[in-house]
């Protein structure tokens, strides 16, 4: 979680200036396309209203004109197919800050129990928002990830037996 899009230096949530809540992915190509990711963002979301603010806007953020090509090929796809306009803008990616910590996580840190299985897994606050494994805990929290998807990767969270039952029973 964090903040691009716009000229402010160094924004934060009560200073955020003229950017964008935003997230950084960080994804391997040899394992999902930016196609893929595309229309991952699509299913996750219709923009159909223009924004309420600057800060809370859809807007994909890309590095290089394949990709470019590739956002604004799909966004029109959509409009078409659908006859809405989606307001999603579609600009070059310049710089991105990393949000506070307490908006790291958001729902793993808002639930005591699973933090407490946490504790002492991570050495410093940067190691817990970098964890691939705290943000697939976050996101069931959050509600996205099936429980038959959770059995297929819960031993791979680093939980003990009974954090994984208590996932397991927060997930179904």
């Amino acid at each position: 979680m964090g903040y691009a899009g716009g000229e402010k230096e160094n924004p934060t949530y009560r200073n955020l200036g003229d950017h964008t809540e935003t997230l950084e992915v960080d994804f391997d190509p040899e394992k999902i396309s930016y196609q893929e990711m595309l229309k991952i963002f699509w299913e996750s979301h219709r923009p159909l209203n223009p924004p309420r603010s600057k800060q809370y806007m859809s807007i994909i953020f890309y590095h290089n004109q394949e990709q470019e090509e590739l956002a604004r090929a799909v966004k029109t796809r959509l409009e078409e197919k659908y006859n809405y306009r989606l307001y999603t803008e579609i600009r070059p990616y310049e710089k991105f800050y990393l949000a506070e910590d307490y908006h790291q996580k958001y729902y793993l840190q808002n639930n005591r129990g699973m933090m407490r299985e946490l504790e002492g897994y991570f050495e410093t606050s940067q190691d817990f928002v970098n964890s691939t494994a705290a943000a697939r805990i976050n996101g069931y929290l959050a509600g996205y990830g099936s429980a038959e998807a959770l059995e297929g990767e819960i031993d791979s969270l680093g939980l003990s037996p009974e954090g994984q039952k208590r996932l397991k029973s927060l997930v179904r």
